[in-house]
């Protein structure tokens, strides 16, 4: 069976654990060479050295997506490695949990760089590599609070509003040049940022348990279920889908209220 990114060239932000990591892996065994972008060193080389001994091609670059010169940096070195960007992954992102009235600007505009201006300077200096090609993918990851609110988190839910609608904005605007922009929406994602958001409760572990009572499969999605459904962006299995959005969430936006316990 042929794999379906032989020969494509893969830009993966946050990319060091969590959906970024999920992507990176399986993107790496359907014949892509990814370039991971992350923070941390430490973490992204590791998952970078397993894809080299799998049999992969990746590298791990050290990138803040909260700063211009760093995203323009690992684009220019991604080309300058694999020659071209095929397909443009903008996961990266981050969670704040606390009331609106107590962000300062410079709150609010750290976490809109980090979940959205992101995605615009990724896109802007990736642009040149990926209209070259007779298709090309942009998929950025969104959340299902791209639809609805959630507790205390007023910045990140608007961020992922924002990630939807750019989404929107770069399908219609570039498919003039073949290239393909979706937005993932996940939803309860078993990864470091979920339970981040976990902690600032009580008993993160009950609440954990009583959120996943709202999900009609009652559990938690993981980072290589989000990953096929980037990957289904990513190559022509999705041909002519473009400017829309796909919500993997186990059904919690299919119902006002749910209670998986009382099916165990």
């Amino acid at each position: 069976m042929a794999l379906k990114l032989e020969n494509k060239v893969a830009w993966v932000s946050g990319a060091n654990k969590g959906i970024g990591a999920g992507v990176a892996r399986l993107f790496a065994a359907e014949g892509a060479k990814v370039a991971m972008i992350g923070r941390t060193p430490a973490e992204g080389e590791a998952i970078a050295q397993e894809i080299r001994q799998a049999g992969g091609e990746a590298f791990f670059f050290r990138c803040d997506v909260s700063e211009e010169a760093d995203i323009k940096a690992s684009i220019e070195e991604t080309a300058k490695r694999y020659g071209t960007i095929d397909i443009l992954i903008n996961n990266a992102g981050m969670i704040d949990v606390k009331m609106l009235h107590e962000y300062t600007s410079e709150d609010w505009d750290f976490v809109m760089d980090v979940n959205v201006k992101s995605m615009f300077l990724s896109f802007k200096y990736a642009f040149p590599y990926l209209k070259e090609h007779e298709h090309s993918y942009v998929v950025n990851v969104g959340s299902i609070s791209s639809f609805v609110g959630q507790d205390s988190t007023p910045v990140y839910t608007t961020s992922k509003g924002a990630a939807l609608n750019l989404s929107k904005s770069i399908g219609l605007d570039y498919a003039r040049y073949g290239i393909r922009c979706n937005c993932v929406c996940p939803g309860i994602t078993d990864t470091p940022m979920l339970h981040t958001h976990m902690d600032a409760e009580a008993d993160p572990q009950a609440h954990y348990k009583k959120r996943l009572t709202r999900v009609p499969i009652n559990k938690p999605l993981f980072p290589e279920d989000v990953a096929k459904t980037c990957l289904f962006f990513s190559c022509e299995d999705s041909s002519g889908v473009t400017a829309t959005s796909l919500i993997i969430d186990g059904g919690y936006l299919g119902c006002a209220e749910w209670d998986a316990s009382k099916y165990e």
